[in-house]
């Protein structure tokens, strides 16, 4: 898998901020999409609380890991799928998490079954569609168009 390519990817539908500010669930972020965890050494402090770039940099090296075991969780044969098919659920992975991307079954079911129009429908029909409806759209495109 080409990570720098999914590096770009995300960077870009996520941003970046060099400070602690609150995401959309009003839960406090940092850097490209790093949602502060109790173990982090941000746990605590206040919005606006800047952060280094070669912080956010270990947490998105860091946040990439994670999405990419919990792809193969999800996904035993996630490097078996073309290349495109890895970039889009991996981004996915990395807006929604685990436990919210489980519940894409017919998703799931369209890419096991490599029926790229069927998994592209199934991520239309969700409400990560309306939130996050640009992103959506460019990923709901890019699957339709493998194979």
């Amino acid at each position: 898998m080409n990570i720098e390519k999914l590096q770009d990817q995300i960077s870009i539908d996520e941003g970046l901020v060099e400070e602690i500010y609150l995401d959309h669930l009003g839960l406090p972020t940092f850097g490209i999409g790093h949602l502060i965890l109790e173990t982090d050494e941000e746990h605590g402090q206040e919005v606006g609380t800047p952060v280094s770039k070669e912080r956010i940099n270990q947490c998105f090296e860091s946040d990439l890991q994670n999405v990419l075991s919990d792809c193969e969780i999800l996904y035993p044969d996630f490097y078996e799928l073309p290349e495109e098919a890895q970039q889009i659920i991996a981004n996915m992975m990395f807006n929604m998490g685990r436990t919210r991307l489980s519940k894409f079954k017919g998703m799931k079911a369209g890419v096991d079954s490599r029926d790229w129009g069927k998994a592209a429908e199934e991520m239309i029909d969700s409400r990560w569609y309306n939130q996050v409806t640009n992103r959506a759209e460019r990923l709901v495109k890019r699957m339709r168009e493998i194979g």
